[in-house]
């Protein structure tokens, strides 16, 4: 793990395919969700999180803004709501460059919920520490 970051990362191909195959999604405007136990499998062990955009969604410099804003969303959201001991998967869609921040982080929110990967957040001074963003 990385300093700063309360979650792993998933960098391999194989990572990947193993989370999509679980076969365990949620398809929102903004983005694709997709979810899988992680290997460890430990329920307090940190989940682990990978990014991806595929050409669908465009060149080069809009697949790299694509994932800068899902890591931006992930890094707002998942750290006080998502289930530990799994191993999630953001990937961009076409319209993950053009949606609005604020849209993002509810489509983020949404798939959690419809997962039912949804944790509600503890009294964590984790909020404070971005208001310099």
């Amino acid at each position: 793990m990385a300093s700063g970051r309360s979650w792993g990362r998933l960098t391999r191909r194989p990572e990947f395919l193993r989370v999509a195959a679980s076969r365990r999604r949620w398809a929102a405007p903004g983005l694709i969700l997709q979810v899988a136990e992680s290997p460890s499998s430990e329920p307090q062990s940190p989940f682990r999180l990978g990014f991806t955009a595929s050409r669908k969604v465009g060149g080069a410099v809009q697949r790299n803004r694509a994932r800068r804003r899902l890591k931006a969303a992930a890094a707002e959201v998942m750290p006080a709501h998502a289930a530990h001991g799994m191993d999630y998967v953001l990937v961009a869609r076409a319209e993950t460059v053009t949606r609005p921040y604020a849209g993002l982080l509810g489509d983020l929110e949404t798939a959690l919920r419809r997962l039912k990967l949804w944790r509600e957040a503890a009294a964590a001074p984790a909020p404070a520490a971005r208001e310099g963003r």
